[in-house]
């Protein structure tokens, strides 16, 4: 069943994320220019196509958030996708415009549901202490622009799920450290200080890659 097929009510939440489905309803909105807020106002009262645009915007970072913080895994990435947008389907009647910006609260649904997977794997790990801001280079940095991503990627994977999740966001979706700490529901001193740990982290895993 796609996304259009299931969402016959506000009660009834979409079983499936098929952008496809949407492509050509979808641009009336965004031709328009009616921005989240208004989307998700007509969403709430059961505009499937509203609801159409908001998947448009939305779906594929919410792929791409996914799929780094679990590590490169489509299908699970895929799925971790399809529940925030379900989320957002069923939250939409009781959306309040002004509190929060719509991608704000999807892409924290996004990170939840991520670190929800990684308890559920057994890989979470708790939070190393913490230490002043350290602003040398760390290996992260060369093998990134080297792209070695094979080992980068299974470093990240390693690190504690709340210091992934910020570098995923600030460093792979170019998010500021303020975007990332409302995401995260953190302070940005919090979020700045898990970029440090990550940082860290990674260089002292990373050090036998370096020449």
């Amino acid at each position: 069943m796609d996304l259009a097929t299931g969402i016959e009510s506000v009660a009834t939440p979409p079983e499936d994320v098929v952008q496809q489905q949407f492509s050509l309803s979808s641009q009336r909105f965004i031709m328009l220019g009616l921005d989240d807020d208004e989307l998700m106002k007509l969403a709430g009262e059961g505009d499937r196509e509203a609801f159409a645009g908001l998947v448009e915007r939305h779906l594929d970072r919410c792929v791409t958030i996914a799929r780094r913080s679990l590590g490169g895994a489509q299908s699970e990435a895929e799925d971790v996708a399809q529940d925030a947008m379900m989320r957002l389907w069923r939250h939409a009647p009781r959306w309040e415009s002004g509190r929060a910006r719509v991608s704000t609260w999807l892409y924290r649904v996004v990170v939840n549901l991520c670190i929800d997977h990684a308890r559920k794997n057994k890989r979470y790990g708790g939070e190393v202490p913490e230490d002043t801001v350290d602003e040398a280079p760390s290996a992260f940095d060369g093998l990134a622009a080297k792209g070695v991503s094979d080992a980068v990627r299974d470093a990240i994977q390693e690190l504690p799920e709340r210091q992934k999740t910020a570098l995923v966001l600030c460093f792979y979706e170019g998010m500021s450290n303020a975007e990332a700490a409302s995401v995260m529901e953190l302070t940005v001193g919090a979020v700045e200080q898990l970029l440090v740990r990550a940082r860290r982290s990674l260089r002292v895993s990373l050090a036998g890659l370096r020449e």
